[in-house]
């Protein structure tokens, strides 16, 4: 098991750090709520800290000021230095369940363990926070419930692609990866506001997403061209594209994409990304140059938990680019525009 280290503790909280063949592992106790774990020396220069089971970001010095759990959650994460600063990586854990333990292994040879209690997967990594009374609740999320607003057809051709995309939606979502509802909407607006001619897809999946282009594309006189690498989806989308009676406004593209896109030789009005994250820059880097000016690059899952660090950089520190970030579902689209 190896020699404890000694680290501070309290009654309600212990904390033992024990190292063994290379590795550490930081065990936390769940107790009582309101449990307070003391604070740990920051340790290390200013890093980010990104949880990998949470949807948040934090910054400050790597180690731990005094923290509570209420709600009956145990938050933890831990943080290493070495060549820069680590990533941190957390779970939940019910405070109510005295037995069960968070357990972590990390490996480096310079190991900075940081533990922090908090609400619901909100945690202060830094130095102490400041005295006084402790902070209210965090403020709930942006209520929506008064912008009550569903798709309204204008003509048949319309409903028969809305009859098809809520078909899809009750029998076709599992396992499918489409986007939600709301950012299919999302880009039938802006497809249909710059006018699109033509839309390429990465990641059609049964077509979802690519029946919300259509809805815009009929009325632009635009095409889309989609890519896929997975044939029994390539093959389920062409039968929802026949069902929404847009056979004559996509063109399915089996394969690699990574591949496949560098045949493209138009312009390009609109980019849809929703495949391999890890991907999404080599795709930027094939396909930008196609893109018009005054086009868009529209990125899904651009979110801490899923998107490439270096995809972000390079939309947002491109002087060509100005992007934003529209988080509907928490999902993340990123929103890239060419400039002029």
């Amino acid at each position: 098991m190896g020699v404890p280290l000694a680290l501070p503790q309290d009654s309600t909280l212990p904390n033992v750090l024990e190292r063994s063949g290379g590795r550490s592992s930081l065990f936390l106790s769940p107790s009582s709520r309101g449990a307070v774990l003391p604070p740990f020396a920051p340790v290390s220069p200013v890093c980010t800290i990104a949880p990998g089971a949470g949807k948040r970001a934090w910054t400050g010095e790597a180690g731990c000021s005094q923290q509570r759990a209420t709600r009956g959650y145990l938050v933890w994460y831990t943080v290493w230095s070495g060549r820069g600063c680590a990533p941190a990586v957390g779970r939940r854990f019910p405070l109510n369940l005295s037995r069960r333990r968070a357990t972590m292994a990390v490996m480096g040879r310079s190991l900075v363990v940081a533990a922090g209690l908090a609400v619901a997967g909100v945690v202060w990594a830094g130095e102490a926070p400041p005295p006084g009374p402790p902070k209210g609740p965090r403020p709930p999320r942006f209520d929506t419930s008064f912008f009550k607003s569903v798709p309204t057809p204008k003509d048949d051709a319309e409903k028969r692609i809305l009859d098809v995309l809520d078909d899809m939606f009750k029998t076709q979502r599992r396992g499918m990866m489409n986007v939600p509802m709301e950012d299919g909407r999302l880009l039938r607006v802006l497809a249909e506001s710059i006018g699109a001619k033509h839309v390429v897809e990465i990641g059609t999946s049964n077509g979802y997403s690519a029946l919300w282009f259509c809805l815009a594309l009929r009325t632009t006189g635009g095409k889309l061209t989609t890519h896929e690498i997975d044939a029994p989806r390539a093959a389920l989308a062409r039968e929802n594209f026949k069902r929404a009676g847009v056979e004559g406004l996509v063109t399915l593209v089996e394969g690699d994409a990574h591949e496949t896109v560098t045949r493209i030789k138009e312009p390009i009005d609109i980019l849809f990304l929703d495949a391999d994250k890890e991907g999404y820059l080599d795709y930027l880097n094939k396909l930008l140059p196609l893109v018009r000016p005054g086009g868009l690059v529209v990125a899904h899952n651009v979110n801490p938990g899923q998107a490439d660090p270096r995809y972000v950089q390079a939309i947002t520190t491109n002087p060509a680019l100005e992007s934003i970030l529209v988080n509907l579902h928490l999902t993340g689209v990123g929103v890239t525009l060419k400039k002029r």
